[in-house]
């Protein structure tokens, strides 16, 4: 009997450590409402988001690809919005021997508000969707995406996303 129940735990470690491997950094919504917002492909011509801050106009169509981050809470936990910041920075576990238990607020490399876009996912009548990104789309810090959507400028030049489509890369 001890022989068996051993058995079974060893199994059952198994497949949880092998779930969590197969999981990867693809996007796990358990929310039916955020499956139409991730994409199963990335869309084309993305830009990087110093390139988008850079050149998008406001209202512009636009496709950007970043990693979740440049915060501490980069997901909001009441909307869908997080920000995305530029793959040219380095988040603290991209540094190697450095044990920064928040790598996500990219504090050894900071991009600063330059190097962030503030993405908002929107519903179809351009409002901001009211779950939490991380409880909504399944997302999590560090994760790269691409973000489909229109630009959005506030007086000072900061962009916001507005988005409609998102794919994470996996």
């Amino acid at each position: 009997m001890k022989k068996e129940m051993t058995a079974a735990v060893a199994l059952a470690t198994l497949l949880l450590a092998l779930a969590g491997c197969t999981q990867g950094d693809t996007a796990a919504s358990n929310d039916p409402a955020g499956q139409q917002y991730l994409l199963d492909a990335a869309p084309a011509g993305a830009l990087e988001v110093l390139a988008a801050r850079e050149t998008v106009k406001d209202e512009d169509e636009i496709v950007v690809v970043g990693r979740i981050g440049g915060r501490m809470k980069p997901l909001n936990e009441d909307l869908a919005a997080f920000y995305l910041v530029d793959n040219s920075y380095r988040a603290c576990s991209d540094i190697e021997g450095d044990e920064c238990p928040t790598p996500w607020d990219y504090c050894c490399d900071s991009p600063g508000t330059k190097g962030q876009v503030l993405v908002t996912v929107v519903d179809e009548n351009g409002q901001v969707v009211d779950k939490g990104a991380r409880e909504l789309l399944g997302l999590k810090e560090l994760q790269t995406v691409v973000v489909r959507g229109s630009a959005e400028r506030d007086d000072k030049g900061n962009l916001t996303i507005l988005a409609t489509g998102i794919f994470v890369k996996g």
